[in-house]
């Protein structure tokens, strides 16, 4: 899987944390200054079907390719935070081009200590991401 240098760039950020427990709650201490998306988005159109928490996820209303989320979950919120800055890119084109099976959260090794009900709700956060991508 080719990545564009952002993406990469966003990996290494946190790959050379060599424990994936410290890995993970380094991800979740990236989430925690990130503002909640607007109650006007947190609406059912907008809401990640599949995800045991409830998620939404939206593109920005400033640029069509970046992309905004949030969950009642801290943690699904990290991951899902961590996921939708993975997708975002100024070219639509190259999200589009992603292997159905890129997954941040599978590149950083963190995806083994979720439980399969959180493996397969971010499963559903990347498909709403192409959804989304694919329409801009």
């Amino acid at each position: 899987m080719t990545l564009s240098t952002r993406q990469q760039d966003l990996i290494d950020g946190l790959q050379f944390i060599e424990d994936a427990q410290e890995r993970l709650t380094a991800v979740v201490e990236r989430a925690r200054p990130t503002p909640p998306l607007e109650e006007r988005f947190r609406t059912e159109e907008n809401r990640v079907l599949g995800c045991q928490s409830r998620v939404w996820v939206v593109r920005s209303p400033s640029s069509p390719s970046v992309f905004h989320g949030d969950s009642d979950s801290p943690l699904v919120r990290a991951l899902v935070l961590l996921t939708c800055d993975f997708f975002s890119d100024p070219d639509p084109a190259a999200i589009a081009s992603l292997r159905a099976d890129a997954d941040p959260v599978a590149l950083l090794g963190l995806d083994s200590h979720l439980t399969g009900t959180r493996r397969v709700g971010l499963a559903a956060v990347r498909a709403r991401l192409r959804a989304l991508s694919s329409a801009a």
